[in-house]
Order: structure tokens, then sequence, then C-alpha cells
């Protein structure tokens, strides 16, 4: 509304008054004595906040109040909170909570995750095929060294353990640098963010159709756990089929081809 501190403005209820020249509005002049922003565009956009007195003296109520909002320390507490609030009021009133408000907004947001969550465990998996193909090269490539430890005395299992353990110091090193990168990234997601936005002159999330203006995150180390080990066990498993190839190979083709 292009207000600032000290700026006035007019608040007229849709209730009528009678007056010698008709029904008019109600109205009442309010200073502005403060400016919120709570980063989500229907609050922003179309939310006062005023004295309840004013309000009362406003609308005509006396001493009653059309409705109360409560805080809850935990907010996941305020589904079971908003019932028994209810209950113990006796009834009679209508009870609602910031899950209901916003419930499809929230599944959707849910939906999303899931789906992130297939869209990096392909990832991963395209990840440890790459693993597998440099493996089965790196077979081809060591022929000859293989045939020249089988007859050295080296085992298969030898040569199996070799390879996988190989495999595996890869998948490891590969796990602990996203790990690290992407824990950097959450945690300053929205100044990396802003940054991009600056720079590119655009905004990611319009508030009008997103209900929020930024990127609000929270890192959850047991997500972090299960996909660290979800990577491990992608790239041990990636090392079985080209160990198993370098272990079965007959070491006399090997060397009449060296």
């Amino acid at each position: 509304m292009q207000v600032g501190l000290g700026d006035t403005l007019v608040m007229l209820v849709p209730e009528g008054v009678a007056t010698p020249a008709g029904i008019a509005p109600r109205m009442r002049r309010f200073r502005v004595a403060g400016i919120f922003q709570a980063g989500m565009y229907e609050y922003d956009n179309a939310l006062v906040f005023t004295h309840a007195s004013d309000a009362a003296r406003l609308f005509r109520m006396g001493d009653a109040m059309s409705g109360l909002r409560l805080a809850f320390a935990d907010p996941a507490q305020a589904p079971a909170g908003v019932v028994g609030v209810a209950r113990a009021y006796g009834g009679g009133v209508f009870v609602s909570d910031w899950t209901r408000e916003h419930a499809n907004f929230f599944r959707s947001i849910e939906l999303t995750r899931s789906i992130m969550f297939v869209i990096l465990l392909l990832v991963v998996g395209v990840a440890a095929f790459n693993i597998v193909s440099t493996l089965v090269m790196v077979v081809r490539e060591k022929r000859g060294e293989i045939a020249i430890l089988r007859t050295l005395g080296a085992t298969p299992a030898a040569i199996l353990r070799i390879f996988m353990a190989q495999g595996t110091l890869i998948g490891v090193a590969g796990t602990l640098a996203g790990v690290a990168l992407g824990v950097a990234v959450a945690l300053n997601l929205d100044v990396l963010v802003a940054g991009v936005e600056r720079l590119l002159g655009m905004k990611f999330l319009a508030p009008d159709i997103y209900f929020i203006s930024d990127f609000p995150t929270r890192l959850q180390w047991s997500d972090v756990g299960i996909i660290s080990g979800i990577a491990l066990g992608l790239a041990f498993g990636s090392t079985l089929y080209p160990a198993w190839r370098g272990a079965a190979m007959p070491p006399a083709e090997a060397l009449r081809q060296y």
C-alpha cells in the first residue's frame, strides 16, 4: 500500500451506519506504528494487526471477541492442541489449525520431496553404472597383470578382493565428497539462491503463486544417513560384476593375448 511508519490509514467495516444522508460504512483512522514481514505472501499482503480494544469498538462488539489465535511452542502439536481446546470450551466453536488451512500446499511439498528422493536415487544409480564401466575397463587393461598374479599364486578370491576394494574406495570417496558438498549447499541455500537471483535478475519463487518468497531449509541428518547408505550400497554392489570378471579370467589365455 506504499505506506510507512507514522502514516495514517482509514479502515472500513462492511456494516452500515444509518445517517441523515443514508447508510454509510463504519470507519476508523489508524496510524501505522510498525511494518512486519512474515515471509509468506498471504500474511504479508493482507494481514493487519491492531489493538483488540480498537477493533472491538470498530466492530461494536463491546468486551466480546470474534476469535482467538493460539501459539504452540511446537507447531507439530497444533492439530491435537486445537481439538483439546475445543473440547475444553464445551463445543459450539469452530476450530482450525495451520495444517488444515494449507493442506494442499503441504501435500504438494510432501509429494515433491518423495519425487526428488526417487530422482536423486536414479542419479546415484547412474553414478554406480559409471563405476561398473570404469572397473570393467580396468579389468580389460589389466588382464596381463591379473594373469601374472595368478601364475605367482594369487587366488581368484584375492583378485576379487582387489577390484572390490578399488571400487569401494571410489564409492566411499565419491559419497564423502557428495555429502560434504550437499550439506554445505543445504546449510547455505538461502544465501546461494539470493545471490543467483540478484545475478540473473529473476525471482525463483513468486510469492503470489507459491505463498513463500524464500527457500527455508532444515538439514535432517537421518536423511543424510539414508542417502549416504544407499550410495555406498550401490557403489559396493557395482563392484561385484567387474571383480568377478577379473577373478574368473583364465591366466593362460590372458598371457597369450598379453
